[in-house]
């Protein structure tokens, strides 16, 4: 088992150009390009078509190709801005798919609340029995929709900013 493990890691340097050229060459589904021609202005050959040949590589033209190289490059700020305004409509779609399936918990200040135990927080001692929630905790400033510093009862500052998925209200 650890030789076949060993020989698998062996692997990897020799087909890491590969995998990235495999990477760098994909259209990405977020802009619609890939990254090899949002750096360089024009689209890479891959390497099956340099070895195999392709009409693209048989009808190669040196002159052709370099004033097509310079139109390309012309028109490369105009693609990375294409390439950004479709970013910008992806991450509105995914913020807004998000947004539908949040549930808002609105929190005052001086609420009390309990913050959901985080895996590395947990007392490994307690095992699967241990608490999921602790506090009370008291809201001290609402930073933004959702997002609040909390204070212990004694009114120290609890570090970092909690987020409201990780809240729910202390009922006494």
């Amino acid at each position: 088992m650890k030789a076949k493990l060993e020989e698998k890691k062996g692997d990897w340097p020799e087909e890491m150009p590969m995998v990235l050229w495999s990477y760098n060459t994909t259209p990405r589904s977020t802009t619609g390009e890939t990254p090899f021609l949002l750096i360089y202005g024009y689209e890479a050959m891959v390497p099956v078509e340099v070895g195999a040949g392709s009409l693209r590589r048989d009808a190669f033209d040196e002159e052709d190709a370099e004033v097509n190289q310079r139109l390309h490059l012309d028109l490369l700020d105009e693609t990375r801005t294409n390439a950004q305004l479709k970013l910008a409509v992806y991450q509105q779609r995914v913020a807004s798919y998000f947004n539908k399936k949040v549930k808002s918990v609105p929190f005052k200040v001086g609420d009390l609340v309990l913050r959901k135990v985080m895996p590395n927080t947990k007392i490994a001692q307690h095992g699967v029995l241990g608490a999921n929630w602790e506090g009370p905790y008291k809201v001290k400033v609402i930073l933004w929709k959702g997002t609040y510093r909390l204070e212990d009862l004694d009114g120290k500052l609890i570090p970092r900013a909690w987020n409201a998925e990780h809240l729910r209200k202390y009922y006494q």
